[in-house]
């Protein structure tokens, strides 16, 4: 079996569970619902870039827990430029949506490093779980996998959140944009705990 491969599954996943909920609260909330139609295949197309760039991180992990080694600073810079790669390719691909993109890269790429440090961490100590003749829970125990899962969804709330900043809006919703942003932090947040929860809790192998 290639670790890896279910790692990244198991991680799309995760962000397919994460956006569903995270639109569900959305819909639910009334300062959020006029912008949903600009949010939500926003948000769509957001996880999938995510997706691709945890799936780079998952194979450099699997690359260092192959050579017996651990990931090193370098490696973490290497992806967060594959990462803004990706994110060219993403700001071209919704440049036909009515919506315009001002990224405050200054913020967003400190969380960034960050989120992929601690990707490469977990995917590691995963991947090391599943080839040893032990299970998973043995490394991880649940409430330490719910922390680390927490924290890494955590950080992808702040820089979606921070994204959500750049997005500039039709002028109808522009003056109400940082109640928005601050508004899509919060529910995400909420999700995202709830959900490392759940995680946490499912039974492993």
């Amino acid at each position: 079996m290639d670790g890896a491969a279910a790692l990244a599954r198991l991680n799309r996943r995760l962000l397919e569970r994460f956006s569903a909920r995270s639109v569900g609260a959305l819909r639910a909330a009334l300062p959020l619902r006029v912008a949903l139609p600009y949010l939500e295949p926003f948000l769509a197309r957001n996880l999938e870039k995510e997706a691709r760039k945890d799936a780079l991180v998952i194979a450099c992990a699997r690359a260092a827990v192959a050579a017996g080694r651990t990931p090193d600073a370098a490696e973490a810079r290497a992806l967060l430029a594959r990462a803004r790669d990706i994110d060219r390719e993403f700001f071209a691909n919704v440049a036909r949506m009515p919506l315009r993109f001002d990224i405050p890269y200054g913020r967003i790429e400190p969380l960034r490093l960050k989120r992929i440090e601690l990707g490469l961490a977990l995917s590691c100590r995963i991947l090391r779980a599943w080839s040893a003749p032990r299970r998973l829970r043995e490394e991880l125990p649940r409430a330490e996998l719910a922390r680390e899962v927490g924290a890494i969804l955590s950080l992808y709330c702040e820089e979606t959140a921070a994204l959500s900043r750049g997005v500039r809006l039709p002028a109808l919703l522009g003056p109400v944009r940082e109640r928005l942003a601050g508004a899509l932090l919060r529910l995400m947040r909420e999700t995202a705990r709830g959900l490392a929860q759940d995680i946490a809790a499912q039974k492993r192998r």
